[in-house]
């Protein structure tokens, strides 16, 4: 009776495989994504991904509105403007040009650099020869600077060089460009000819100012004075060297 008694009595130390036994079954159920939670997903990821792209640009073009908005937008009183300011700004046209030795290009192949430009005959008067001596003193007077600004005289006939102006325009891009090419881009001051004038053009093409009829000595270190303050302007991005 005793044995049967202790045959009968639970067993305190269950074998693990029934504790399992008497244990409920347990499902883990994982919800499958709506077609519209994914769709939201996507449209979230689309825009984070844009307002990205947003900021790079914005981070990689600072520099250069930065530089404009300085000079164009906070400017100083217009009396410490020498030269008329072009607005709004004339790119560069894409016409052909011939360079002294006959290679013919496109004037578009001038940009990257600040341009200083006068515009005359080949014969070059007086009054031509003294813009191309302003012209070269302006750039000089420049320093460290000057390398970023090209002098270019721009030829609208076929008229013949004399050869002691040569030497002088060593440094200078000499390029012959039909008349009403330049007409069409370049304009002067009334009752003035477009001969002139000198004419600064920025690093990306675009003519952005005109410097007063015929200068003389005092007027060539206002527009000096003005060349200066574009280029302060403009050193956030412009480097030397085309």
């Amino acid at each position: 009776m005793s044995g049967s008694k202790l045959s009968d009595a639970p067993n305190p130390h269950p074998h693990p495989a029934e504790q399992r036994s008497d244990l409920p079954l347990d499902f883990t159920v994982h919800s499958m994504p709506s077609p519209e939670g994914v769709a939201q997903a996507d449209v979230g990821r689309t825009r984070v991904g844009r307002w990205k792209m947003l900021f790079v640009f914005l981070v990689c073009a600072s520099p250069v509105i930065a530089s404009y908005w300085t000079y164009y937008m906070i400017r100083p009183d217009a009396r410490r403007h020498f030269g008329d300011l072009i607005e709004p700004q004339r790119p560069l046209p894409k016409v052909s040009a011939t360079a002294l030795n006959g290679e013919v290009t496109s004037l578009t192949d001038l940009k990257g650099q600040w341009l200083l430009i006068s515009v005359a005959s080949g014969a070059c008067d007086g009054a031509c020869q003294q813009r191309l001596y302003f012209q070269r003193q302006m750039r000089e007077a420049l320093g460290k600077d000057k390398d970023r600004l090209d002098r270019v005289w721009l030829i609208q006939d076929d008229a013949p060089i004399a050869s002691a102006l040569l030497p002088a325009l060593q440094q200078a891009n000499v390029l012959r460009v039909k008349a009403q090419d330049l007409s069409a881009w370049l304009s002067p001051s009334p009752k003035q000819a477009l001969e002139d004038h000198l004419y600064l053009v920025d690093p990306l093409g675009n003519w952005m100012m005109r410097f007063p009829a015929n200068m003389d000595v005092a007027g060539a270190a206002k527009a000096k004075r003005d060349v200066e303050r574009v280029l302060r302007a403009s050193a956030f991005w412009d480097t030397p060297g085309r």
